[in-house]
This record gives C-alpha cells, structure tokens and sequence, in this order.
C-alpha cells in the first residue's frame, strides 16, 4: 500500500532482511519514540541471503582478529542467542570440525587454530584421527579442529520474530515496495517506490544483493560492485543422514572467501551439502540456469570480474564441474566422509552471495558501511553477517542517532 500523503518517519530501512531488521529492532531498542519503516521489495521478509543459507551460527573461527567481521561474529553470536532463548527459537551448538585431509592443509589449519584463540573462541582443539572418530564416526583427516561453540538455527525464523517484535514496537514494515530513486530533499530523504514515495529524516540501506544499486542512487556507487556467487546445495537423504552428527568443514583455502563444499546438519534434521560457488546469471535467480540479461551483462561487463577469474580460473574451473555433476559435487565431501555416494544425495536449494568486488579484481573482505548525507549505506555484508546481525544492528543504530539529531 502507499504511504498518505503527508506520512513521514524517523527514519526508514531499505531490505527487508537480517541486517535490517535487526537494525530497526535496536533502533527501537534505544529510541522507542521513533517512528520508523522498513521498505522491502518482495511481498514477504528474508527471502534472499536471510532466508537461503545453511543455517550455521558461526564462531568467529576464520576472521582477522581486530577486523568487523571476528568482532561482529563474536557480540552477534552471543546476542542472537539470547534473542532466541527469548522468543522460543530453537538452536543447538552441535559444534563443528574442519577436517585437514592432506598434508598440505595442516599450516592452514593451524593459521585457523591461532585466528580462533585470537577472537576468543572456547573450547577450541586440535584433535587427531581417533578424537575425529569420536565426534564424527563416518569422518576421517590427518588432523582437525574441533570448533564446540558453533551451532544452527533457522534464520528466517529469527527475522520473522524481529518483524514481529517491530510491529509491536509500532514500526511500519513497507511490503512491495521496491526503491526506485533515493532523493534529499532539505532536511527530509525522499525514497521513491513502486508503492509511493516515502519520507524519512534519516535512510539506512541495506539491500544486499541489490547494495551497489541503491548505493548508486545517492551518487555513492564507487568502483565496488556487487558480483553475485550462487550455491547450489545438495540434501541427504534419510537413509545418509547418520554420516554427519553436527557441521564437517574442509580447511578453506584463504585466497577465497568461501569455505569450501561442506556438511552441516540443519535444526530440522536434514543435512545439507554445499555450496559450490559459481557465478550467478541472475542476482536473484535460485532456478540452475536462470538468466537475468541486465545482471549478467553488468558481471561480465566489469573488469573487477574479469581480473578475479583470471587470478583463480583453476578454482573457477572446479566449481563448474562441481555444479555440472553431482557426481563430481559429492566427490569433494568423500575426502572426509568417504561413506558418502552420489545416490545418497538429491540436488536441493540454492543461495546466491552478495560479494563486493574492487577494480583490480580482489575481494572486500570485511563488512563496508558507507555514508552519503542522511543515507547510511551497508556496501558489504557478507558471511557471517547473519550470525552478527544483532551487532550490525547496534553499530548502525548508534550510528543513526549519533550523526542525525532525530529530536
């Protein structure tokens, strides 16, 4: 529906997802007085990174120690937690073991082991073949680190609580309104949607897979854009399940920032493969194959693009395979679980991952706030941002009213 003429707020979030959400949620936290909306393009919440990921409520294992990012992990983890036990959403720490298979692996895994002691990670051990054993009986590696701490949840259902809780709070959640243009018009920020424009003091965006887009339309776009990596999973079927008691990771390789094919058992009981990483056709395209010619031609157009596959077109040319063959697919998971077959597996979801990219073709590795007048944009949130997302919130909130007077 469109806003009466007249209607204005505090301030308005772009993306109806985790991060926010979660910033609405803390904005109403500390300033309950605010009157405030959330815009969302889609007629429903987290149907994008919130609600398509592995459901993983990571530790802060593979994180720069000081960065955003091990930061973040660590105040959201905990956060989120209690935001849970507080509205009756299940989670577990079923903990989680990133397997070391060759020799090769074992300096990484040991750079893994230092990075987690540094963000404070307890209980983390490094164990060997018959401690992997135990923890896992159809697992197998030289070595591995045992990761307690690291648990599952459902994420989406985490943003419907948040939903819940604003419009309890009085928040407007804005349904089918997708952004247009974000104009400054004196002391007021004019968002036009598909639905109405929509008035507010103070605009935080965070419209994920859509962020270098809605960044753009305050003059802020930079160099920096959004390449979209999809990951296809594959779901085990009843009769494989007992192979995985909790998550089994490989050791990821640190020129990349994705941690490879893994298993993780999911708060509903089925256990997920994946993902692979491959270049998306369509930003938001979950369908193998589906094609979104502005999306792709704007990917293949950028030169960020172009220099990234040439610095790993041999990890490029595997996750093709990967997402070719299931075969193939199931492969990278029987280094460690040597149990599995292909036809224990049925192809099943897919996410795609908003990642920032420079010019020169490298990675934005943390999470990029960025501000534009009375617009805060979030340029760069990926994984773990559903983990930190509470702490996203914060940090933003404490942003917006420390910058803006909203009196």
């Amino acid at each position: 529906m469109s806003l009466p003429v007249g209607d204005r707020f505090d301030v308005a979030i772009v993306g109806g997802g985790l991060v926010g959400l979660a910033t609405a949620f803390r904005l109403l936290g500390s300033r309950p007085e605010l009157r405030l909306a959330v815009i969302e393009k889609e007629r429903d919440l987290a149907l994008h990174q919130s609600g398509r990921n592995s459901g993983v409520l990571h530790a802060g294992l593979y994180y720069r120690p000081g960065s955003a990012k091990a930061t973040l992990c660590r105040e959201g983890k905990a956060e989120l937690e209690r935001f849970c036990e507080g509205h009756g959403i299940p989670f577990e720490r079923c903990g989680k073991l990133v397997v070391a298979t060759r020799a090769d692996e074992l300096p990484g895994l040991e750079e893994l082991r230092s990075r987690g002691q540094a963000n404070g990670i307890r209980g983390l051990q490094d164990v060997g073949p018959e401690r992997i054993r135990e923890l896992e009986p159809h697992a197998t590696g030289l070595r591995a680190l045992h990761v307690p701490e690291t648990g599952i949840v459902d994420f989406r259902r985490v943003a419907l609580a948040l939903a819940d809780e604003l419009r309890s709070r009085g928040a407007e959640i804005l349904l089918g309104h997708r952004v247009s243009a974000i104009a400054r018009r004196g002391a007021e920020v004019l968002v036009r949607t598909s639905l109405g424009p929509v008035a507010a003091r103070a605009v935080v965006t965070c419209a994920g897979l859509q962020s270098d887009r809605v960044a753009a339309m305050t003059g802020r776009g930079g160099g920096e854009r959004i390449v979209p990596f999809r990951g296809d999973y594959c779901v085990l079927r009843p009769n494989a399940r007992h192979l995985v008691r909790g998550l089994i990771y490989p050791v990821p390789d640190p020129s990349l920032p994705f941690l490879g094919v893994h298993l993780t058992r999911r708060i509903d009981g089925e256990v997920w493969a994946g993902p692979n990483a491959m270049l998306a056709f369509a930003r938001e395209g979950y369908r193998r194959w589906q094609v979104d010619p502005r999306d792709l031609a704007a990917a293949l157009g950028y030169r960020g693009l172009h220099r990234l596959a040439r610095r790993h077109w041999r990890a490029g040319l595997e996750e093709i395979a990967r997402d070719l063959s299931k075969r193939a697919f199931v492969a990278a998971c029987r280094r460690y679980v040597p149990e599995l077959r292909a036809a224990d597996v049925r192809w099943g979801p897919a996410g795609i991952r908003a990642q920032a990219v420079r010019p020169d073709g490298t990675l934005l590795d943390d999470f990029w706030v960025q501000e534009d007048g009375r617009v805060i944009h979030v340029r760069n949130a990926p994984s773990p941002a559903a983990t930190a997302c509470l702490a996203i919130g914060s940090r933003l909130a404490r942003r917006v009213t420390e910058r803006f007077e909203l009196d």
